[in-house]
């Protein structure tokens, strides 16, 4: 057997990666494999994930005349995933401290060491760094990764956050690699304070503060509800995007902590532990920005934390993002703007939604996509603060739709009372007294085909509204009807009365006039519904007013 010589440090990469390297499909790599002979035998893995020798694939990718140019910081950048893996954040700090010490830290592979000091000689440091963390949000963004903020997400929070002064303290207490943190307010001038509970994000945060020149920045280590490390801090501005439905936040260890001025949040409503949170590190007049999947603004739990934000005057604006805004997830994603009281109490939440643009439109509303809400309107058994409740109903005409929808039911009533056929008495035995016939029979003497909607009479023979009628007549009915209750139309053994045809067009005319009766009822019903629920609406939102007698 040969023995495997290469050194440990060599970098493998996947096959996807093999893909993006020569700029491919991986369809491709997997008939590269094998098609060539010579393509890299896997240097490690298993058999459905393998790894490949990255110098020995671009060598191969060389030979074959395979692939594409790619850029100095792109090869770095596959040098790190070849060697971290998925603990490429670890790589990440690898460089940034070699970018910020001058000295290569140790473990560091001396071909990372190379590369990254021969694009620092042609460019910069802090150009090399944020071109590493593009590549960082690009592979977290393709993976669906929650690591960190999205770029669209980042991009909304800087927008709806507007002018950051130079004197403003800013804090994110879920700060990651400070994606959100460094973003906000102008490159010098605000002091950056943040925390993150995974080390290595929070040390590569700080590299990068120092390195992009965004400084002065304090970014500490913790789990910033159960150990805040700025218990006594003030902010002008704080930003959050907090983990997503994580019910492990440490409820049972905080039960009375005294953030939670607006209510104990629930185990699943960690969301909200998050966002008190963030309100007790707000300087008076200060602001909080909060990234909140939509579910929190109308599920059950934070009902009563939601009616205390309202009342109190904090909450100052809620803006539903367009859609694919978040790339963890698939959900539909909020802002919620929250406001430490200062001065006068307000006496509305602003409600937008973006819903309906394009995740990269203009994120400044159209007059239709924005609505003041007074606070009391939001202050009801539900208290939903979701912006399409609120903006759709202050666009509704209410008088109008609500006169329609009167007028489409007083129609509806005058019709029924002219479908409903009237009838005259039969016999007194409650049976008809006449020979019937099997519908197989009927089909076998070719007066009857069968459909996916049941029989249909394809004779001047049989009138078809009187087949139709007596085969869901209750006789029939009992026939096809299971001793466990199911029914299920049995078409071929259902009888129907013989009569001529001149009597079954008489009894056709009264099923057809019942049938249409029913479809009516359905619609009245159906209308009734309509009209009353948003009667209701418009009565409790101010949309309609009640009539007197002398009106």
């Amino acid at each position: 057997m040969k023995e495997d010589t290469r050194p440990a440090t060599d970098p493998l990469i996947t096959g996807a990666e093999i893909a993006r390297l020569a700029g491919v499909t991986r369809a491709a790599v997997s008939n590269w494999r094998r098609r060539y002979e010579d393509f890299p035998a896997p240097a490690g893995g298993g058999a459905t994930s393998p790894l490949f020798d990255l110098a020995e694939v671009r060598t191969w990718l060389a030979r074959q005349h395979k692939g594409q140019d790619v850029s100095d910081d792109v090869r770095l950048w596959q040098s790190l995933r070849g060697t971290y893996g998925d603990d490429i954040v670890s790589g990440l700090v690898a460089v940034g401290r070699l970018l910020a010490h001058g000295a290569p830290p140790t473990g560091l592979a001396s071909e990372i060491v190379g590369q990254a000091l021969e694009i620092v000689d042609r460019t910069s440091k802090a150009e090399l760094i944020t071109a590493l963390t593009e590549r960082f949000l690009d592979a977290t963004r393709r993976t669906g990764s929650d690591q960190v903020s999205s770029p669209a997400v980042i991009r909304a929070v800087r927008h709806f956050a507007g002018s950051v002064p130079t004197s403003a303290r800013i804090l994110d207490p879920a700060c990651g690699i400070g994606a959100l943190l460094l973003s906000i307010g102008p490159t010098a001038g605000p002091t950056r304070h943040g925390q993150e509970v995974d080390a290595s994000m929070a040390e590569f945060a700080r590299l990068r503060a120092g390195l992009t020149n965004r400084v002065p920045t304090d970014i500490r280590n913790g789990d910033s509800l159960r150990d805040d490390q700025w218990s006594d801090f003030k902010a002008d501005l704080v930003i959050c995007d907090p983990p997503v439905a994580s019910p492990d936040w440490g409820r049972e260890d905080l039960l009375l902590d005294a953030r939670w001025e607006l209510g104990t949040p629930s185990r699943a409503e960690g969301e909200l532990a998050w966002l008190q949170h963030a309100y007790s590190h707000t300087a008076p007049g200060g602001r909080a920005i909060m990234v909140m999947p939509a579910s929190v603004a109308y599920r059950k739990a934070g009902r009563r934390i939601r009616a205390e934000l309202v009342r109190r005057g904090i909450l100052a604006q809620v803006i539903a993002l367009p859609a694919g805004t978040a790339t963890a997830h698939a959900l539909p994603v909020h802002l919620w703007v929250l406001q430490r009281p200062d001065g006068a109490a307000p006496t509305a939440v602003r409600m937008v939604d973006l819903t309906a643009n394009a995740p990269d439109a203009p994120l400044d509303p159209e007059p239709g996509q924005v609505v003041d809400v007074p606070l009391i309107n939001l202050l009801d058994d539900t208290v939903d603060l979701t912006p399409g409740t609120h903006v759709g109903a202050a666009r509704r005409d209410y008088i109008s739709d609500y006169v329609a929808l009167r007028r489409q039911v007083q129609e509806q009533l005058r019709a029924l009372n002219d479908l409903l056929p009237l009838l005259l008495p039969g016999n007194s035995l409650g049976t008809l007294d006449t020979a019937s016939v099997s519908i197989a029979d009927l089909a076998r003497a070719g007066l009857v085909e069968y459909s996916e909607s049941g029989p249909l009479s394809v004779s001047d023979q049989l009138d078809t509204d009187y087949l139709k009628g007596f085969l869901v007549g209750p006789a029939n009915r009992r026939r096809s009807t299971s001793a466990s209750g199911t029914y299920r139309l049995d078409a071929r053994g259902s009888r129907i009365p013989q009569m001529g045809i001149e009597e079954q067009r008489r009894y056709g005319t009264a099923f057809r006039a019942l049938e249409e009766f029913e479809d009516c009822t359905r619609q009245l019903a159906a209308l009734s519904e309509q009209a009353a629920t948003l009667a209701r609406e418009g009565l409790t939102n101010g949309g309609l007013y009640p009539r007197s007698n002398g009106d």
